[in-house]
């Protein structure tokens, strides 16, 4: 059976990062006891993503990169945003077990719309946050196996469907551009999945 739309894919995979003429980073892995699982065409993974796995079968492997125009854009320095160091403050005191240089934090926009950002550094009266997509700029490196490919029954499309999730073990949604959720516990959040902005 070969992947295409309202398929079960379960896949295993090692992501590097770097460009050409650089030493690649490994960045995340999924593997057989803790795949990448999805259902084919529901939204919830990187189009470009899914276009490099359309057409494989169980047992074939892949190997493809991704430029950051494919998976989270490049790098804007517009996404670096002082905010006013009370916004974090409780009774006027900064939660330094949450709020730290290098943690992410959940935040929402003016809009409502959900993001993380990271800390980038803390002042006296400022905390600078990056909002940028942890693998924004750069240049992904995929390569991997199909471990199982099978009809998706429709409880597992309509639940991907509804909540945008990968089956990356996040549960939070990821299928959301503004979302920025560090799928499954990963800081590099790179599992292919649509988070990030």
């Amino acid at each position: 059976m070969k992947i295409s739309t309202h398929k079960f894919v379960s896949l295993t995979y090692d992501l590097n990062v770097g460009g050409e003429g650089e030493e690649l980073e490994l960045m995340e892995r999924a593997t057989v006891e803790q795949p990448l699982e999805f259902v084919f065409g529901t939204g919830s993974m990187l189009e470009a993503f899914e276009a490099q796995l359309e057409n494989l079968s169980e047992g074939d492997t892949f190997n493809f990169d991704l430029s950051p125009d494919q998976a989270y854009g490049e790098y804007d320095d517009e996404y670096l945003v002082d905010l006013p160091r009370s916004m974090f403050e409780q009774d006027g005191k900064l939660n330094t077990e949450v709020v730290f240089e290098g943690n992410v934090l959940p935040m929402m926009d003016t809009n409502g719309n959900r993001l993380n950002g990271s800390v980038v550094s803390i002042g006296d009266e400022t905390i600078k946050m990056d909002f940028n997509h942890p693998l924004a700029g750069e240049t992904l490196h995929f390569s991997g196996k199909i471990q199982v490919v099978r009809e998706a029954t429709p409880e597992e499309i309509a639940a991907l469907t509804a909540s945008g999730g990968c089956g990356c073990g996040s549960g939070c949604g990821c299928g959301d551009q503004s979302d920025g959720c560090g799928c499954g516990g990963h800081e590099s959040s790179g599992c292919g999945c649509g988070c990030g902005h």
